[in-house]
């Protein structure tokens, strides 16, 4: 019976999981919902739908989310998702996050929010996506306009 050759074992396993990017295809990111979940005095609650596209023919994991929000290129707040969503193979995934903003950083677009109107968007960020081979970060950036929901 052969060993098989321990400096192969570390080879594998220190440099195979940063070879991910070789045969992961990115995850794509939209957002398709925005909806107001809690206004206050002095801030109000959004949730945003962030639907998660995996191209893959396997399975992610999404570990963490960062994000940063900005409504008519007006920075409106930063936000963390910590809990792990998964991904199914070739399929969509919509992603529930929250971001809590005071009134004097959402500015000009509060009137638009609380009219219900379309609302120039751009988020940006990074996910960390896990696979069975390794873990990789992949950077994001979305523009476009969405309808707040009520």
């Amino acid at each position: 019976m052969k060993r098989f050759p321990v400096f192969l074992v570390f080879v594998g396993l220190v440099f195979l999981p940063s070879c991910m990017s070789w045969f992961l295809e990115q995850p794509t990111f939209a957002l398709k919902e925005v909806a107001v979940t809690r206004l206050s005095l002095t801030d109000i609650h959004f949730r945003f739908g962030i639907e998660v596209q995996n191209p893959n023919s396997f399975d992610l994991d999404l570990r963490a989310l960062e994000y940063t929000v900005y409504f008519n290129d007006r920075q409106v707040g930063r936000g963390r998702l910590d809990k792990e969503v998964r991904l199914g193979k070739t399929s969509t995934t919509l992603v529930q996050v929250p971001l809590q903003t005071d009134f004097k950083s959402l500015g000009d677009p509060l009137g638009l929010v609380l009219a219900g109107q379309d609302l120039r968007y751009k988020i940006e960020g990074a996910a960390i996506v896990k696979a069975s081979l390794g873990t990789a970060t992949i950077p994001f950036s979305k523009t476009g306009e969405v309808r707040i929901k009520k």
